[in-house]
């Protein structure tokens, strides 16, 4: 039977190099978040996620589409998008606040946009086209960035809050963000959180960062959560209430066991805001 809504639990991060894992032990996981783009082509990758999804809720978080960008959205990436949002029907499909895309090139990675009005009405249009395109409402990631903009006008929380507003997406917050954010550009992450309104988040992301000699931090998801990050976790969670809240890592991958033990700590902080009845 589908999973209509992820559950308000710790999930985390499926990799391919844990899906074999996954299948054979069927570890204790509440849910799984996948990039769809990994599974585009088809073929025994997709055969390997449809058999976790028999089991487990699941969770396709894009980082192709280029939502800011300013070349049209791809027609292609939005038809392949949806047909494995039809195929799996995951319980929650996400993207990111941030543009990768010029007319004939896709970057390998995503970039923030300013916090203008310009931006703002940008994102409302295209964001209620891929929602359209996909038939889905979309959760919307925050980005870190590692530049400021002089079109800066607009608070990262109150931003973000008025496009969940206008265009009916909700919020995916990424707490790491957040707090790389308040250190390279000396943004205040609990501001931001306290300018959300607790209806629009849908779902918390925890992840690693990596401390450059220059001093600017990258948002790598290549190590543990840090413990400042841990505590806007709690921060978030007294403010919205119990959440899906997912435990990212993209390099350096460890063991499954080591990044289970890591979500364990993300529900104790749940199960501390609600305890079992």
């Amino acid at each position: 039977m589908p999973h209509t809504a992820l559950p308000r639990a710790a999930g985390l991060g499926l990799r391919l190099p844990h899906i074999r894992q996954v299948l054979a032990e069927r570890p204790a996981v509440a849910w799984f978040e996948v990039h769809p783009e990994n599974y585009f082509g088809g073929g025994a990758n997709l055969a390997a996620l449809e058999a976790v999804r028999a089991d487990y809720p699941l969770s396709l978080h894009g980082v192709g589409l280029g939502l800011g960008s300013a070349a049209p959205l791809d027609a292609g990436h939005l038809a392949r998008f949806r047909a494995l949002i039809d195929r799996l029907a995951p319980a929650a499909v996400s993207e990111h606040l941030a543009w990768n895309r010029s007319d004939d090139e896709c970057l390998n990675d995503l970039l923030p946009l300013p916090y203008s009005q310009a931006a703002l009405d940008f994102m409302v249009e295209r964001v209620g086209r891929a929602q359209d395109a996909l038939g889905r409402r979309l959760l919307i990631e925050n980005l870190s960035s590692y530049v400021g903009f002089r079109d800066d006008r607009i608070p990262e929380g109150e931003f973000i809050a008025e496009l969940a507003r206008r265009s009916g997406c909700a919020v995916l917050l990424d707490l790491n963000n957040l707090y790389v954010n308040q250190h390279n550009l000396g943004r205040d992450a609990r501001a931001a959180i306290a300018a959300l309104p607790r209806e629009a988040v849908g779902e918390i992301h925890l992840a690693g960062f990596e401390e450059r000699e220059d001093g600017l931090w990258l948002d790598t998801h290549g190590s543990p959560v840090r413990e400042a990050v841990w505590d806007l976790l709690d921060a978030a969670l007294a403010r919205f209430g119990p959440l899906p809240v997912l435990l990212e890592r993209d390099s350096n991958l460890p063991p499954l066991a080591e990044l289970m033990s890591e979500a364990a700590r993300a529900q104790a902080a749940l199960d501390r805001l609600e305890p079992a009845a």
